[in-house]
């Protein structure tokens, strides 16, 4: 997966286009991402349930987006980017910007 959890994302498409949020969760098997902010959807808890909602109720939270609806947001030039991966000198594989040419894992 090129997204990873705590990266700044912006939506591609969908009713939360352009909006920016912080990925919370990464779900390889599905190919999808729990985003901060974006794509809340109302859920109804019943009491006890939920330790969110001990009283039951209605709460909001972030639903699944798939992976191919968002584009990581590069720290230096602040666009969203596609990555490419290089091998630094020590071994190690970083994730870089296609933009500034920048590392995202610093």
């Amino acid at each position: 997966m090129h997204i990873k959890k705590n990266d700044l994302v912006v939506v591609l498409s969908g009713r939360d286009k352009g909006r920016r949020g912080k990925v919370l969760e990464v779900q390889t098997g599905r190919s999808r991402v729990i985003v901060e902010g974006v794509n809340m959807v109302k859920r109804h808890v019943r009491a006890g349930s939920d330790p969110k909602a001990p009283q039951g109720g209605i709460i909001e939270v972030a639903a699944p987006i798939h992976i191919s609806n968002v584009r990581i947001v590069c720290k230096h030039c602040n666009q969203p980017t596609n990555l490419s991966t290089k091998r630094m000198e020590d071994g190690k594989k970083t994730r870089i910007c296609k933009k500034c040419k920048e590392s995202i894992d610093k």
